[in-house]
């Protein structure tokens, strides 16, 4: 991950969110492009996950949105995904995708989706800030908000 000095082209918000851990879960972007105040949005859901994979999966989803290389902020609560990317993840790339855990190496946890964050993340300049969850955050809390809805619907429909 390259620190940005550049203004942000887009800021992604995202969030996920989990009823049970695993559980139905859901995630959901809001990918803003603040110079034209074109703004997307979008929600799914997974019928069995943990929240650290709908946290992935919403920052996966919104960045495959984006077409050519872009300056982003991603905005979101979770520190597992922004610590992931500005911390663990050159070390896990270095030892074949472990980590260490009680001084051994074992697998990373959500490696597949670490790894199309990864793939991503290398076609962008992305700049992580860190929110805190139902904080307020209005962009936070509407995604919060859908990733709820998400699997709630999934859950309301009795699949």
């Amino acid at each position: 991950m390259t620190k940005a000095r550049d203004e942000a082209e887009v800021v992604l918000f995202t969030d996920g969110a989990c009823s049970g851990n695993p559980g139905p879960g859901g995630w959901a972007y809001i990918l803003r492009h603040p110079g034209s105040g074109r703004e997307t949005k979008d929600s799914g859901c997974e019928p069995v996950s943990t929240n650290n994979r709908m946290e992935l999966t919403a920052v996966v989803q919104g960045l495959q949105q984006l077409k050519r290389p872009t300056v982003v902020e991603l905005v979101t609560d979770s520190v597992y995904v922004g610590t992931g990317l500005s911390e663990w993840l050159p070390r896990w790339k270095q030892q074949g995708w472990k980590r260490k855990e009680k001084g051994k190496l074992v697998p990373v946890k959500n490696e597949d989706l670490w790894r199309e964050l990864d793939r991503l993340a290398a076609n962008h300049t992305i700049r992580f800030s860190h929110v805190a969850g139902h904080s307020g955050h209005a962009e936070n809390e509407e995604c919060d908000r859908l990733a709820v809805e998400a699997y709630k619907e999934f859950q309301r429909n009795g699949q």
